[in-house]
């Protein structure tokens, strides 16, 4: 038997240059496993004066002429803008997606490449007795891509890389809008934190003398406990806010990635989001349209794929043969004929999923300009009670609490229309607080269904 295969030249022949070939392309495989620990502590180590972060600053800075004279020094204090650098960098969600848009980039890198040949042995054995009773025959045949399909995938998976960068983009201009709002809301606490401090402070001084006035016999028990009553509980509105504070700085360094260890200062800001002009339309520069355009332009991509794919591909190759030890060598070919399937499934499905794509992105055009409208509808409301606020009732209450204090010192006025004018002057700035809150809140919102402009593309502005 060995003697009749050696005797099978072309044949053998055929299988080793098959072999050495498939050998020569192989990749090994390489394990890494899982470290958490060794994660933890690098985790532990990201901080805003990161190497990485201060080089990224620099360029971003170097990039924009208007921020050229800006520094990156969190030491003095981690400002929004500055936050938002490091968000970019160490955000846990943006950090997940660009490692996704590795995978993207590496389908792109390798899409449109030929099929691998296939190599096809036969060994029979005829069972007559005969002097050589056996039959071997191979053949390496080759996919030749006439019908364009494989040009059409690699610009179906470029431009699903494309999408995938958009997504990104669409992520960093949500993480920098979650942090804007996170960051106003902190701020917001603290300084109703801080009011909530004041009016205890007052109440303190008070309850010590409508207590002495009341062991006096010279104001009711009653009268004197409407003042303690009260200061308890703005002490326990204190305690609240305490926790809220400590609980939105937390999500502030979530929000960054950093560890909740990381030792941080940052700077409070409640009106630190610019208002839009009001000519301003959602365009080019929403990031989450930009996303669907490329999305649909991959499934434009996807439906021309589908159509190449009805069109044969040539199947070609060298073919050997042994038999009854005489050796023949030629060429094998092989094309489908397009008549019963043509891919009909295919193209139909990426048809509909085309037209699918135009309506989602329409419907969220059509979502955004609606919802831009509500927010500056509700941006005027709050800029007419700010109005009302600063301009009519604050100083009133203001003069409120003066007059009280003054007739109160000479015995001409009830206790208890000074702790009415104390509450009502708290409730009015802790009102002021909230509506300052809600304008940026709002103004953060409408810039981000706008998405980035000249003036608000750099994380420094």
């Amino acid at each position: 038997m060995h003697l009749r295969w050696l005797q099978a030249k072309p044949v053998m022949f055929l299988a080793a240059v098959t072999t050495v070939i498939a050998m020569s392309g192989c990749q090994s495989y390489r394990p890494e496993p899982l470290d958490l620990d060794s994660y933890h502590e690098s985790w532990k180590a990201f901080s805003p004066t990161n190497d990485n972060i201060i080089a990224f600053a620099e360029s971003i800075f170097a990039s924009q002429p208007s921020y050229r004279e800006m520094v990156f020094d969190p030491s003095d204090g981690l400002s929004l803008s500055e936050g938002e650098i490091v968000s970019l960098v160490f955000n846990p969600d943006l950090r997940v997606l660009r490692m996704r848009s590795g995978i993207a980039q590496a389908t792109a890198e390798n899409a449109g490449r030929w099929n691998d040949p296939t190599f096809n042995l036969n060994v029979l054995k005829i069972t007559e007795s005969i002097p050589d009773p056996w039959f071997v025959s191979s053949a390496l045949s080759f996919t030749i891509p006439i019908s364009g399909r494989l040009r059409a995938e690699k610009a179906r998976a470029e431009a699903a890389l494309q999408t995938q960068l958009d997504r990104v983009a669409e992520m960093e201009w949500r993480v920098r809008r979650d942090l804007r709002d996170a960051w106003v809301s902190w701020s917001a606490k603290r300084l109703k934190l801080e009011q909530a401090q004041a009016i205890i402070e007052q109440l303190n001084l008070i309850v010590e003398s409508t207590s002495l006035l009341s062991k006096a016999g010279e104001m009711p028990e009653t009268e004197a406990s409407l003042f303690l009553i009260e200061r308890e509980a703005r002490k326990a509105e204190r305690n609240q806010l305490e926790a809220g504070v400590a609980e939105d700085f937390q999500r502030l360094k979530a929000l960054v990635g950093l560890s909740p260890d990381a030792p941080i200062d940052p700077v409070p800001s409640v009106s630190s989001v610019p208002g839009p002009n009001e000519k301003e339309v959602p365009d080019n520069n929403n990031p989450t349209l930009s996303r669907l355009r490329s999305q649909y332009e991959t499934v434009e991509r996807a439906l021309i794929t589908e159509v190449r794919k009805q069109y044969p591909d040539l199947t070609i190759g060298p073919q050997a043969e042994s038999e009854e030890g005489q050796s023949r060598i030629g060429f094998i070919g092989m094309i489908p004929i397009p008549i019963l399937n043509a891919n009909r499934q295919g193209i139909a499905e990426a048809n509909a999923a085309r037209e699918t794509a135009r309506v989602v992105f329409e419907t969220e055009y059509q979502r955004i300009f609606g919802r831009i409208a509500q927010l500056r509808a509700r941006l005027k409301g709050i800029h007419d009670q700010l109005r009302t606020i600063q301009d009519n009732l604050a100083p009133l209450v203001d003069r409120q609490v003066t007059n009280a204090h003054r007739l109160l010192r000479i015995g001409e006025s009830n206790s208890l229309v000074l702790l009415q004018s104390l509450i009502r002057t708290y409730e009015v700035k802790i009102m002021l607080i909230d509506l300052q809150l809600e304008n940026s809140l709002t103004n953060n919102e409408i810039r981000f269904l706008l998405g980035p402009t000249a003036a608000h593309s750099d994380p420094a502005s």
